[in-house]
């Protein structure tokens, strides 16, 4: 029995292979009649006197059950009552065959029960043909595989969440040995009576990375009354005077004529501080060497794992903003004016960072320092007043800042024995990261499912930077922190082809030391 027409075929599965002829004869219009080609049979007298006796058949009769006539409105049956397979439309997925027979392609149908052209294996990659009754998809394109190198930002996120208990058990040390130490200051009959406490830095501003093992406080003294020269047009390094005479002010011994000199302020600071530690019996608290140009007196407290506490002093200065500020801190679009104009009438400070002086230090320079301000703006950091609050809106923009951060980590630790990366420091990845902030202000531009995306938006405005050899400063836009100046050509461009090979293999640094 032919399955597809319920009548005996007879000698006709002898047949020949077929031909294109008979392949084409699979897709004439339906409203013709498909032709049923049967093997030729000797005529017997008795067939020949049935058909004789038969009126001729009209273009209306009926077909014979096994090709019944194609209609529109309803499928033909097969004389055993089941619908005969359809031939496939052009837009509709090949139905399979009846149980037991090779599924055929378009265009493959031969009349007579010819068996289909043999299917072509599915390509690798793509699903096994579904089973009888399943729907037959379309296939989807080869999904392309990661890149070698590829990183998910997850693990490497996780990796530098710090560990609470080290936290909490190097904040207790800490705080520990620093109010001990403001407490005798303040305690003590000496030129920094009035200083008081001002916590800044990573760790207090929550983008502290991989260790809690180095801090940074300000010992903030307020200074009243003075006045501020610009150093030689730098931008950020000041000379500081007292509008009146300070006769009676602690302070005088510091004069180097009108100037208050910072290296002087420093050594006298330092000094006291070396003396005080020594009185810390319940700790192993030691200096470090003073380095050249920096503003810290370093301690080291070792229980046993090392600390690193920098203890900066600080002028506080309540007058207003220098001049050269005045088109900085440019977050009108992100924080508002209304936040804008706030933190412009928070003090600021000045810390005894020197300028540079050909080879050497200018040792009477202050250097403007907004490091409270930056606090603020990370602790503060969304369009929405409850971004990143337990109830508020999240985004990834600390998040970006840790990678960044990391980032640089990573590379100077790969090249600790190359000088082109000494130069480079956390808070240019700060101030990058700031400017974009305002380039991308809307929480919505931040989105934690965007992480990757925002962090690599983040490394193209380096790239830019380094490329270019500019990055203003945040609140001092005169000043080029990429200047010749600060860091020359040459350490600018190993940076940027290290940064650019990292982000074209996928960053293999992350999971490096």
């Amino acid at each position: 029995m032919d399955p597809r027409c319920g009548k005996v075929t007879g000698k006709a599965s002898k047949a020949g292979p077929a031909t294109a002829q008979d392949l084409a004869g699979a897709w004439r219009e339906p409203q013709e009649p498909v032709p049923v080609r049967r093997a030729a049979r000797p005529a017997s007298d008795r067939s020949i006197r049935a058909a004789a006796s038969r009126p001729p058949r009209t273009a209306q009769e009926p077909r014979p059950p096994c090709a019944p006539p194609a209609r529109r409105a309803k499928a033909p049956r097969r004389a055993d009552g089941a619908p005969p397979p359809r031939v496939p439309s052009v837009e509709r997925p090949q139905p399979r065959a009846a149980p037991g027979l090779p599924a055929a392609r378009a265009c493959s149908r031969r009349p007579g029960g010819a068996r289909p052209a043999r299917e072509p294996s599915s390509p690798p990659g793509f699903p096994e043909e579904p089973g009888p009754g399943a729907r037959v998809q379309a296939p989807r394109s080869r999904r392309t595989e990661a890149p070698p190198g590829g990183w998910t930002t997850r693990p490497v996120l996780d990796r530098l969440r710090l560990n609470r208990q080290q936290i909490s058990a190097a904040a207790e040390v800490v705080n520990k040995v620093v109010d001990r130490l403001l407490r005798r200051l303040q305690n003590r009959d000496s030129e920094f009576k009035g200083v008081a406490l001002l916590r800044t830095g990573s760790y207090y501003e929550h983008v502290k990375i991989s260790s809690a093992n180095e801090f940074d406080v300000m010992f903030k003294l307020e200074v009243p009354r003075i006045q501020l020269e610009e150093y030689l047009n730098t931008g950020a390094h000041y000379l500081v005077k007292f509008k009146r005479n300070p006769q009676g002010n602690p302070l005088c011994q510091f004069l180097e004529g009108e100037i208050l000199s910072a290296s002087k302020m420093l050594a006298k600071f330092r000094k006291i501080v070396k003396e005080e530690i020594k009185n810390i019996e319940d700790e192993d608290v030691i200096m470090e060497k003073k380095k050249p140009g920096s503003p810290a007196v370093t301690l080291l407290i070792r229980i046993p794992e090392e600390i690193s506490v920098d203890i900066i002093l600080a002028l506080e200065a309540k007058n207003s903003w220098p001049a050269n500020t005045k088109e900085g801190l440019p977050i009108h679009n992100w924080l508002g004016k209304k936040v804008r104009n706030e933190l412009r009438r928070q003090p600021f400070y000045l810390v005894p960072k020197h300028a540079k002086k050909r080879q050497g230090f200018q040792g009477e320079t202050w250097r403007i320092s907004f490091s409270h301000i930056e606090k603020k703006i990370l602790n503060n950091h969304g369009t929405s007043k409850t971004c990143c609050e337990s109830d508020g809106v999240k985004c990834c923009r600390k998040e970006c800042l840790k990678l960044m951060k990391y980032l640089l980590e990573q590379l100077k630790k790969k090249f600790e024995n190359r000088k082109e990366l000494n130069k480079f420091c956390s808070y240019h990845m700060k101030t990058a990261f700031f400017h974009l902030c305002s380039r991308n202000p809307l929480d919505s531009q931040w989105d934690p499912k965007d992480l990757k995306l925002c962090f690599d938006n983040c490394v193209i405005f380096l790239l830019e930077c380094l490329r270019t050899e500019k990055l203003e400063h945040y609140f001092i836009p005169v000043v080029n922190l990429f200047s010749r100046d600060n860091i020359d050509k040459v350490s600018k461009e190993f940076l940027l082809e290290q940064i650019e090979y990292e982000r074209n293999n996928g960053f293999p640094v992350f999971g490096e030391f």
